[in-house]
């Protein structure tokens, strides 16, 4: 299994994935597509024997600190089809993202998920460090943010998210 960077070669095989991986909450392939069209955005696969079988994307968001809006990257969605599950995949897509978003002097990464998942990855509830959630639809300890290493101590405040999720409708439990 490698992981590399998306191209637009793989924007049908993501959808298809995405789609199966959240089969139960439907339109998330299409929130891909709203946010592959957006700035700042990193997106990754993982592939295995030519084939995609994992994504997930980092969109641009910001914190709203006091002196200023901060960039920081939003993680989201972590996709892996249904029959590569539990082989370590998600896991290799994460540590990677949390490396590329890093890399280009992101100060976090902040996702909404599960609690018993993420924090293996460095991420921690989002409030422990002086972060709001976006939407009150986010439930507190599943609100989390990893800090990287151009995080400064006045950096917090409350997450943005982009725009899309919120056209969407993708902020929070639905």
């Amino acid at each position: 299994m490698i992981v590399r960077a998306e191209t637009p070669a793989d924007h049908a095989a993501v959808r298809e994935v995405t789609a199966r991986a959240f089969a139960h909450h439907p339109g998330v392939d299409d929130l891909v597509n709203a946010l592959r069209n957006g700035p700042g955005r990193i997106s990754l696969v993982a592939e295995e024997d030519g084939a995609v079988v994992g994504h997930t994307m980092l969109s641009r968001g910001w914190v709203d600190a006091a002196p200023r809006l901060v960039d920081v990257l939003v993680l989201s969605p972590l996709s892996v089809d249904p029959p590569a599950q539990r082989r370590g995949i998600g896991g290799a897509l994460v540590r990677a993202a949390i490396d590329t978003a890093d890399a280009a002097g992101t100060p976090a990464v902040f996702l909404e998920g599960s609690p018993r998942y993420y924090p293996r990855f460095g991420f921690v509830p989002g409030g422990r460090h002086g972060f709001t959630r976006p939407s009150v639809r986010i439930p507190e300890p599943a609100f989390q943010v990893v800090l990287l290493s151009k995080h400064e101590p006045w950096m917090t405040g409350a997450l943005v998210y982009p725009d899309v999720f919120w056209a969407l409708d993708f902020a929070g439990l639905r």
